[in-house]
């Protein structure tokens, strides 16, 4: 079976390892305030700074309750498994999710669907990047030479900070990442990755194309300390996730809704703070490859 599954990472570029789904740290508007009836709630995970994400899916709530004719809501969280959690309980009834989030929270949640993705996440990718210290330049080839350096990863439950970046180190570099660097350590977000690369904290980082991308127009890389080494194969990724009871609350009808106001997103300004083209229309079978392979290395029952 691993044998298969590794066959699905030539194709999709991906591997999933456990989503901790332990007790999930509060959030900054605390959930346990918000009531289901109150409004229609969504959450994402914290992938960058806060304040970024704050500034991004308030608009997106804005967008969502003038096209819904329903109050939305948008609550941040601290952690991944936060944002689960609440997809879980029924505290959020919409998630902008990474792919491993996704599964995960999916599996929590009979009948819940992926509705859409960014047309980027199709084919998703990351970049591991390095202090220019290093002497690491960019190439096709997997970077071996970064072992022995002091290595960050994202999140522990990222997708695109942890999963995919792990993943690559076993396969080319036939160890586990604590067996192959000098340390490693979780910087919490890609922006803050950059952050600790940048200044040189840490030699070597891996971190999602979008929030690289991001940073660089903000102009908050500099390139003559951190550059990418490394381009990630191709892999799905972030999708927004719906709950299937929502139609029970909101009418008949509502998920097909929200799927259609998300899928006619074309504010340039919306659209660039993912940042995305468009978004098109996702399923959960676009993510069985990521589930296949947990599951085939055992990380997933």
């Amino acid at each position: 079976m691993l044998k298969n599954a590794l066959k699905l990472f030539h194709t999709f570029g991906t591997i999933s390892l456990l989503f901790f789904l332990s007790v999930w740290a509060a959030s900054s508007v605390p959930l346990s305030t918000v009531k289901a009836s109150d409004a229609f709630v969504f959450t994402a995970i914290p992938d960058e700074d806060e304040s970024r994400l704050r500034q991004r899916f308030n608009k997106i709530a804005t967008y969502l309750e003038n096209k819904l004719g329903v109050a939305v809501t948008y609550i941040p969280v601290k952690s991944y498994a936060a944002a689960v959690a609440a997809f879980r309980n029924d505290q959020v009834q919409l998630a902008w999710f990474g792919g491993l989030s996704g599964v995960r929270a999916r599996i929590l949640v009979p009948n819940s669907e992926a509705i859409a993705q960014g047309l980027e996440d199709q084919a998703f990718f990351n970049y591991f990047i390095a202090h220019s210290s290093t002497g690491l330049k960019r190439s096709t080839e997997f970077p071996k030479n970064i072992a022995g350096t002091i290595f960050t990863f994202g999140s522990k439950g990222s997708t695109s900070g942890r999963l995919i970046p792990e993943f690559h180190i076993r396969k080319h570099l036939k160890k586990a990442p604590n067996d192959v660097f000098q340390k490693v350590g979780f910087s919490g977000n890609h922006t803050r990755t950059i952050q600790l690369v940048q200044s040189g904290a840490y030699q070597v980082g891996a971190v999602n194309s979008k929030v690289w991308e991001n940073e660089m127009k903000a102009g908050k890389i500099d390139s003559s300390k951190v550059s990418i080494i490394w381009k990630t194969p191709p892999y799905p990724n972030y999708q927004w996730s719906i709950r299937g009871d929502v139609d029970v609350r909101w009418g008949a009808g509502f998920k097909n809704r929200v799927k259609e106001v998300l899928l006619n997103i074309k504010d340039p300004d919306l659209l660039a703070s993912f940042p995305r083209t468009s978004f098109v229309p996702a399923s959960n079978s676009d993510y069985q490859p990521i589930l296949d392979v947990a599951k085939a290395i055992k990380l997933i029952d």
